[in-house]
């Protein structure tokens, strides 16, 4: 589990839990173990606590590399999902249990691909910003709400190592040893806050959710790109990025291990002309990292070959096969340029946003959870044609807003000025 971006509050001393209060269990990597914990898991009741370690940075994709459980009753297990890709037995003990955990989207998608799909759930982390909590890391939530302190320190280790060292799996283990607890109290406080309700339709939209939705041209987000501007060196970065892409694959290595964002971009600017001049391209990085340079150095000597020849092909393209250098978008432009291409539009935003986050701070709710950012611009830049209560709740929920979102969300848009007032300015953000 990767733990949310924190603040830098001081945080009391509390009491550490260093170790499952049943010890270590052993990693299970055989049929017959893992049909031994699913009976065990069947054969108990009450909600069960998952958590799935990944190897992000290290290996190519986001599949599970330790999956872990706990049930009152039952116990803890950690299972090896690279020795059993099918976890169809856990599934099926399962059953209609509440999974409880902690940044639900993260592992989802990972434990989809072992066969495994909640019927409902709890999370931990939503739920926390819905209460209003200022920090929502597991070991944040596990202090406010039981009072002891979860040991971080392996959240970014390479999970795909094998064996896996003991103090690794220590960490894994207490991932999900107080998970209920926190969710028992999580769930007390939602309700006395009067926003179980908010919560618990945020969790069941939740069990369809599968991953991220696919991004058309992905290569278009190498950092750097804003330093491109011709055609042709566009094309260079999507064909250097795609090559990249299936190196990485075919080692099974993150991309960034293989070629920095930054030497593909250095890369598509100068178009070197020979392998020489491809092994010479680190030296264009200024303000790289040490680290940054070695991986550099590496990829361009290993790969010359393909670096260049992804180079050829670009500049034996016509200019019909070049990619445009922009992509039409069905998101609304830029805020920042709302004032000037739509005013209206612009004091509709103004108008809702003010009273959202007048609310967001009454109910201790950060803005973004009330509706998403990407709604409310969709809604207010292109409003229904149909501009009532009924059209207003459609388009919301065309768009994914839960009905606690849309009741919040359609009174105050529908309040919101469709025409300037004579001589209103009207500022962008």
């Amino acid at each position: 589990m990767t733990e949310a971006a924190e603040s830098d509050q001081p945080t009391p001393d509390y009491p550490v839990l260093a170790s499952p209060a049943d010890g270590i269990p052993d990693v299970i990597a055989d049929e017959r173990a893992l049909q031994r914990a699913a009976d065990a898991i069947a054969a108990a009741d009450g909600p069960v606590a998952l958590d799935a370690e990944r190897a992000a940075g290290y290996r190519y994709g986001s599949r599970a590399y330790l999956v872990q459980l706990r049930r009152e009753g039952a116990g803890s297990f950690l299972i090896d999902p690279v020795a059993l890709p099918d976890l169809a037995p856990l599934q099926d003990a399962v059953g209609d249990a509440e999974w409880v955990l902690h940044a639900a989207t993260q592992d989802l998608p990972c434990l989809t691909e072992l066969g495994m799909h909640p019927h409902a759930l709890f999370d931990t982390e939503l739920g926390s910003r819905l209460a209003g909590l200022p920090r929502v890391g597991l070991a944040a939530v596990v202090e406010h709400y039981l009072g002891i302190t979860l040991a971080k320190e392996h959240s970014a280790v390479d999970w795909s190592t094998r064996p896996l060292p003991e103090p690794w799996l220590t960490y894994a283990a207490l991932d999900v040893e107080v998970l209920v607890q926190v969710r028992d109290r999580l769930r007390a406080d939602l309700e006395q806050q009067g926003k179980l309700d908010w919560a618990l339709q945020e969790f069941s939209a939740l069990t369809s959710f599968t991953g991220p939705p696919q991004r058309t041209d992905p290569w278009r987000r190498t950092s750097g790109m804003h330093r491109i501007r011709d055609k042709r060196a566009i094309a260079r970065v999507r064909e250097l990025w795609l090559t990249r892409d299936a190196i990485a694959e075919e080692h099974d290595t993150a991309p960034g291990r293989i070629l920095p964002d930054a030497t593909i971009v250095e890369l598509a600017n100068t178009a070197p002309r020979d392998l020489e001049g491809v092994r010479k391209a680190a030296g264009g990085l200024r303000g790289a990292s040490r680290s940054r340079l070695r991986i550099a150095e590496r990829g361009l000597n290993r790969y010359a070959d393909r670096w260049l020849d992804a180079i050829i092909r670009v500049a034996a393209m016509g200019t019909a096969q070049l990619p445009p250098a922009t992509v039409r978008s069905d998101a609304p432009p830029p805020q920042r340029t709302w004032a000037d291409r739509n005013p209206e539009a612009a004091a509709r935003l103004g108008f809702v946003r003010a009273r959202l986050g007048d609310f967001a701070d009454a109910h201790n709710v950060p803005l973004e959870n009330l509706i998403t950012p990407d709604t409310l611009r969709r809604v207010l830049w292109t409003p229904p044609k149909t501009f009532d209560d009924n059209g207003i709740r459609a388009r919301l929920a065309e768009l994914g807003a839960r009905p606690w979102q849309i009741d919040l969300a359609a009174p105050l848009i529908l309040q919101a000025p469709m025409e300037l007032p004579p001589e209103t300015p009207v500022t962008g953000e």
